[in-house]
């Protein structure tokens, strides 16, 4: 055994008859994850009852039968944590809810190494965050344009990770979000369900494809407010794609206030915009809800419109 490994028992369930070993012992070990287990048993790191290693993960489990996987240290991500205060909605041993402030980038990149959501969280959570593919990284399980926002949800834990991500998957989070549009959306409610891509044009950008390369994207909007030449607008997810809300309301003629890439703001808005300094797209993650991973409670969160668009709302009253 090397430096930093540790060797976990775990004893198969009696009803865990006639399933896949990794299912089994992803069950019997909650702190791990399916597909880490799975990594592990192909690595060859996993003993079965008699002695000998197994690489199959789709082995059948012996029930009662006791495992030893000898998991590795995490590999560091090379991300360093910083001091960088943060607003917490929510948190508990598994996972914890952030509201975010629009201009910090999510997680590190070119342009963007520090300074960043990752950064705040190695700080804050010193260590305690999921490690899925065994890597030590916070448990990014969704993301927020750098220039929105509003919540997002972290996992802690490797369980918590894949029970949120498989939430996602199914599309039964729900994500609602305000954004204030240039014009008023006719009809004032609807759905906009057009599959996104990578733009062949701009790399950087999301675009509506119908040749079979784009994700099925799925918006649900309503206004809420008729503004000076504009609109408070709902969006809800159904799917959760790259610039989704932005790409939607754009492709229907009604950008988002202030969207550098996507916008096209009329006169008015821009010396609106250059007054306010609102240097942003109009959109916030205003509510999230979810069934907790590992305790199966419903939780609902909902973040308030930030200052500067409540400034712009304001400037947009009729």
């Amino acid at each position: 055994m090397t430096r930093g490994e540790s060797t976990i028992k775990a004893t198969i369930a009696a009803d865990a008859a006639g399933w896949r070993l990794d299912r089994a012992l992803a069950a019997a070990l909650p702190t791990l994850s399916r597909e880490r287990v799975k990594a592990l048993i192909g690595g060859g790191r996993v003993t079965g009852p008699e002695g000998g290693l197994v690489r199959d993960p789709a082995t059948k489990a012996v029930p009662g039968g006791a495992y030893h996987l000898v998991v590795p240290a995490p590999t560091p991500a090379h991300n360093e944590a910083q001091n960088i205060a943060l607003e917490i909605v929510f948190e508990d041993d598994h996972l914890l809810l952030v509201d975010k402030p629009a201009g910090m980038v999510v997680h590190p990149a070119a342009g963007n190494r520090d300074g960043t959501l990752v950064n705040a969280l190695l700080h804050h959570c010193a260590g305690r965050l999921s490690g899925i593919g065994g890597v030590a990284r916070p448990g990014i399980v969704h993301r927020i344009d750098k220039d929105t926002s509003g919540l997002l949800v972290v996992a802690k834990t490797d369980v918590a990770h894949e029970g949120l991500a498989a939430q996602f998957a199914r599309h039964s989070i729900d994500r609602r979000y305000l954004a204030v549009t240039a014009g008023r959306p006719n009809p004032l409610e609807g759905k906009v369900d057009a599959p996104l891509a990578r733009s062949s044009a701009n790399r950087q950008k999301m675009a509506i494809v119908e040749d079979g390369r784009g994700k099925r994207a799925v918006t649900h909007y309503r206004t809420l407010r008729p503004l000076r030449e504009s609109a408070l607008v709902e969006c809800r997810l159904e799917t959760g794609r790259t610039h989704q809300v932005r790409v939607h309301m754009a492709s229907i003629g009604h950008p988002l206030l202030g969207d550098p890439v996507y916008g096209r703001s009329r006169p008015a808005h821009r010396e609106l915009l250059k007054r306010l300094n609102f240097e942003r797209q109009a959109l916030h993650a205003a509510e999230l809800g979810f069934i907790h991973p590992v305790t199966g409670q419903s939780l609902s969160f909902k973040s308030a419109v930030p200052s500067d668009m409540q400034e712009l709302l304001s400037a947009l009253a009729l």
